[in-house]
């Protein structure tokens, strides 16, 4: 460490990059880029900064409407939102042997800021934890996203158990279902920015004591209030795991090595509602419905227990943080510090960003509105499920609960070979990297979901035509295979159209259409009860099919026009920085194709 310091004396040398670097116009497109500025520190401190060349990492400005360039080194998970357009994020993605690199003039305008980094093999970097324990820790935090998503639904298996003791009809029982899913689209909003400030291991362990302290009183709850205010503490808390869990997989996984990973992860949240009526029906029938509050104490309770003690802090900007705060106290030198103490934006700007730019991309931009759309659609088919398998299966065919949560098995089943296929999905998109030389255009991510989005019509016309209650229970089951098998190819494609498109907008994309989908998937279980009893079996489920074959025309028509839109967009990047790139090589970086597979699978 002694010889680290002494190296960090000294200005650190520009080394030269592995592979091409992309070069990009300004988005500002102002040629004093890299004159010296003053700017306004967080603290009121006026701080005189030059700008670092020796960055590659490009930065867009986030605050103001201007369009999005493309990154050749995006990663999402990075504090894009949270720092201010000069911040250099080279620290958090670099191991240097002096573990500093240069940053801007302090205030005496002749000393550079030493930001702090992580060193080579450095054992503090979760990237370079033994792939054993990184495993470890991905495998709880996906049994952590999976045990969320089983706790919004396994209640579903027993409804009307509820509904008698309470005297309340079965809408007032559904809403502790829809607020809860209400709750999945309001705690990001909240919790997203807290983690890159505080890191992702307090938020894990404050959110989720609080989910299971609040399971309790649903438990024990003596009257419908109590069980649906405490929901709703859950829904919100609850989706502290679902928002990090992502970004926690990111942390621990180099680029190249993330796809398995991220589709490992893709699959829980659609296993875990698909497994909750199954483990809550034969519960519900031999113990009661409080039970089903028990099972998910028992369940949050040991993931709280696995996630807050046995897996360490993985955010690399809080490691750095701490660490430039010890050496800082044992050298009495203040000049090592890092990005987050120099260039965290003034809180109303944090606050636009993360509250208002949703809001502005939802009902702004075309393609994240109808992207949303979609994604919402299928949301809210997988929760209209959860009263419509019930109503087939209990009042059709006179099924019990435990009956019919086999009957979601195929879904799940649906999902797990899905996610087995994302490998192949990798491959191909890695293939299309290198026939547009490392620049392929977003819309090459919509194949997938071109291809997909046909299960999902087919496997709700088997569901519908199949529910005559006096045929096989295997029609209606089946058809949840295909409805399954789509869902995940579906998400990913979109998230990563999203992302492609957005670029460090991507971020507050993915906001809005969670926020979207929460509140649909929380409005369908409301009336999926009446559409039924109005349609029939066959005609309430075949319009669902309907409306999913109406939007398979999304993915097709932002294939062919995506381009065209976005040129017309205020915020989406379009490609019109391209003639500056140099596409003299015939081949991608493979700095760029190892981009290219780290969020293909991104859930």
């Amino acid at each position: 460490m002694e010889n680290s310091q002494e190296k960090s004396n000294m200005p650190e040398p520009v080394e030269p990059p592995e592979f091409p670097v992309r070069q990009f116009a300004s988005i500002a497109r102002n040629p004093t880029a890299n004159a010296t500025v003053t700017r306004t520190h967080t603290n009121s401190s006026r701080i005189s900064r030059v700008h670092t060349n020796g960055s590659q990492i490009h930065r867009t400005d986030t605050h103001l409407s201007r369009k999005e360039t493309r990154d050749p080194n995006l990663d999402i998970n990075l504090p894009y939102r949270t720092f201010t357009d000069q911040a250099n994020l080279e620290e958090y993605t670099s191991e240097k042997p002096s573990g500093e690199i240069q940053g801007g003039l302090e205030p005496d305008g002749e000393h550079h800021w030493k930001l702090v980094t992580f060193l080579p093999n450095d054992p503090e970097n979760p990237k370079n934890w033994s792939k054993a324990y990184k495993w470890y820790c991905t495998m709880v935090v996906a049994v952590t996203c999976f045990v969320v998503a089983l706790c919004s639904s396994v209640i579903t298996a027993d409804i009307i158990g509820v509904e008698e003791e309470f005297h309340r009809s079965e809408e007032v029982v559904l809403i502790s279902i829809s607020i809860f899913v209400v709750g999945f689209g309001l705690g990001p909003m909240v919790f997203a920015p807290l983690s890159e400030v505080l890191g992702r291991r307090i938020i894990y362990a404050t959110t989720l004591l609080v989910a299971v302290i609040f399971i309790i009183p649903c438990a024990l709850a003596p009257n419908i209030q109590t069980l649906l205010v405490c929901r709703a503490i859950d829904g919100i808390a609850f989706s502290a795991p679902m928002t990090l869990v992502g970004g926690t997989l990111a942390d621990l996984w180099k680029t190249e090595e993330r796809g398995v990973a991220m589709a490992a992860f893709s699959a829980a949240p659609f296993i875990g509602p698909a497994i909750g009526p199954l483990i809550g029906g034969f519960l519900s029938d031999t113990a009661g419905w409080r039970w089903l509050y028990w099972i998910q104490l028992i369940f949050a309770g040991v993931v709280y227990v696995l996630i807050t003690f046995t897996v360490p802090e993985t955010y690399a900007p809080t490691i750095l943080a701490r660490r430039a705060r010890k050496l800082r106290e044992s050298t009495g030198e203040k000049d090592h510090v890092t990005e987050q103490d120099l260039d965290i934006r003034p809180f109303s700007q944090r606050l636009a960003i993360f509250l208002v730019r949703p809001f502005q991309l939802l009902f702004g931009e075309l393609i994240v509105f109808l992207v949303s759309v979609y994604m919402s659609v299928l949301y809210g088919l997988l929760y209209m499920f959860f009263v419509a398998y019930p109503i087939i299966y209990q009042q059709g065919k006179g099924y019990t609960a435990g009956i019919t949560g086999l009957m979601f098995i195929p879904i799940a089943i649906g999902v797990v070979c899905s996610a087995l296929c994302a490998p192949l999905v990798n491959k191909h998109y890695l293939k299309l990297c290198k026939k547009h030389n490392g620049n392929p255009p977003a819309e090459v991510r919509l194949i997938p979901m071109m291809v997909s989005c046909w299960f999902i019509p087919i496997g709700l016309f088997i569901f519908a035509w199949s529910s005559y209650p006096h045929l096989s229970w295997a029609g209606p089951a089946i058809g949840g295979f295909p409805v399954g098998f789509g869902f995940i190819f579906l998400y990913n494609s979109a998230n990563n159209y999203l992302v492609d498109s957005y670029q460090h907008q991507a971020a507050s994309a993915l906001a809005a259409k969670t926020f979207l989908r929460s509140f649909w998937g929380a409005a369908v279980v409301l009336f999926t009860g009446q559409m039924y009893a109005r349609l029939g079996y066959q005609w309430a489920s075949s319009l669902l099919a309907f409306i999913s074959l109406a939007c398979c025309g999304i993915p097709y028509v932002f294939y062919f026009y995506g381009a065209a839109i976005r040129r017309h967009s205020k915020f989406a990047y379009s490609g019109d920085d391209e003639e500056t790139l140099d596409t003299s090589g015939e081949r991608a970086s493979s700095g760029e194709l190892q981009r290219a597979q780290s969020y293909v699978s991104n859930p």
